[in-house]
């Protein structure tokens, strides 16, 4: 029963750090989607 505690609050960690480094990366995101865009687009 403990075991199945600390693997939860592990995960909910993981998922906060995860959303965090993905916040903190949505400019580069953009821009590589933005990039990926044009180079579909433009054939």
């Amino acid at each position: 029963m403990e075991l199945i505690l600390v693997l939860k609050i592990f995960l909910i960690i993981c998922v906060i750090v995860a959303l965090y480094a993905i916040i903190r990366n949505l400019d580069i995101i953009k821009i590589i989607l933005i990039y990926w865009k044009d180079l579909i687009l433009r054939k």
